[in-house]
């Protein structure tokens, strides 16, 4: 799935360079776009088709195989970076290709492919996950989260506006948008105006463009604050994550402790109530457009959490018993790169209209994803995730 000046991408779709973007020419005969209206096609009786990005992401991966086992038309796009090893994408690209999910690397910012895939497949739907994920990383490399988040949300949100019909957006914000609020659980109708890292002031700003796309444009949108997503396939820059990498090899963690010395607490929430909460909030939003009384789909955010936080070193007392393994805990003061104290989302909203109820307990998916880990990475294989250390 590596791009090449000039070249062709596994699918035989030729790659034109522009600076840092690929440009896919997609012809009328062309290998990929065979592949394309192959991943497009829908089965009846469902009339969906949906544009993932971030299909090569942990939750964009698990998102698009539900949708295409459902028997919509889904249609994946990432540009497969480099922030964590590239070997996870691609296997996650292979598993979304097994499942019949064509997924096209390119740039979100690359308007002339974006607006081919929405021409071609005349998606329906959009579930923009695609961003340059972690809050640490924000410090180094800022200028990537402006790229992607902000200036890629709006090249996604023109090509949609510039559509007919109009298609609907779920897309992901974070709970790091709630930022220094001190008051919990965390609710949607609190004010976010304080974050405390740059990636987080990229989502309320994704959030803030949102709102006013819906204005002007009518465009049905619906904005999904994850907390702590975990699981199979996860993304080797999360704690959890470098815990297990670091445990099998006998090497120290480091747990973060606040700067009043207390525990760290996440709303850690497994991957498949993410993905039925996701979903949910597609099947539940109104169709893009403006009516002849003016009236027009709502703008609706969400919290997808578990609702029960615990503090970091209970995670990892639980991660220890699914491993099998003891770690050795390195208890060091938190950085000043934007993360916060703790996390805990009130889901009460997403239970009201989406139907939302997680299921799966911390030591059950912990487990999952154990016996994922143990698999994937048995005998050394994969080993440049389990060597990887996170920017």
């Amino acid at each position: 799935f590596a791009l090449s000046a000039g070249g062709r991408d596994s699918y035989g779709a030729k790659v034109l360079r522009d600076g840092p973007l690929s440009v896919f020419t997609i012809s009328a005969r062309s290998t990929s776009r065979k592949f394309l209206m192959q991943s497009c096609a829908r089965n009846v009786p469902t009339e969906e088709v949906v544009l993932v990005t971030g299909a090569a992401g942990f939750v964009g991966s698990h998102v698009a195989t539900a949708l295409k086992r459902r028997g919509a038309g889904v249609i994946g796009l990432d540009n497969v970076n480099d922030y964590y090893p590239r070997g996870l994408k691609r296997a996650r690209i292979q598993k979304l290709k097994d499942v019949g999910v064509h997924t096209v690397v390119a740039d979100l910012n690359d308007a002339a492919t974006l607006r081919k895939i929405l021409d071609i497949c005349q998606v329906t739907s959009i579930i923009h996950l695609a961003a340059q994920a972690g809050v640490r990383y924000a410090v180094k490399n800022p200028a990537a989260y402006v790229h992607s988040n902000v200036a890629g949300f709006v090249t996604l949100l023109e090509a949609v506006a510039h559509t007919t019909p109009m298609p609907k957006v779920v897309f992901a914000s974070s709970s790091s948008v709630y930022g220094l609020n001190t008051k919990v659980p965390f609710s949607e109708s609190d004010i976010t105006d304080s974050p405390a890292s740059l990636y987080a002031a990229t989502k309320k700003s994704d959030e803030l463009l949102a709102h006013t796309y819906n204005h002007i444009h009518g465009m049905s949108l619906t904005a999904l604050r994850f907390f702590t997503v975990y699981g199979p396939y996860g993304r080797p820059d999360m704690a959890y994550f470098s815990f297990a990498n670091n445990i099998m090899k006998d090497k120290p963690i480091k747990i973060f402790k606040a700067e009043d010395g207390g525990e760290l607490a996440r709303d850690f929430t497994y991957i498949d109530d993410v993905v039925r909460g996701t979903i949910a909030s597609l099947d539940t939003a109104q169709r893009s457009g403006k009516k002849q009384d003016g009236s027009k789909p709502p703008f609706r955010v969400y919290n997808l959490g578990n609702t029960n936080p615990v503090t970091v070193s209970d995670f990892v007392s639980s991660l220890e018993r699914a491993l099998g393994k003891t770690a050795n805990r390195n208890y060091v003061p938190m950085p000043k790169t934007g993360d916060v104290p703790f996390t805990h989302a009130d889901i009460s909203a997403a239970k009201r209209d989406l139907g939302y109820t997680p299921t799966v307990s911390l030591d059950d998916g912990l487990k999952h994803f154990v016996s994922w880990y143990s698999k994937y990475y048995a005998n050394g294989k994969n080993a440049e995730d389990t060597n990887y250390v996170p920017m």
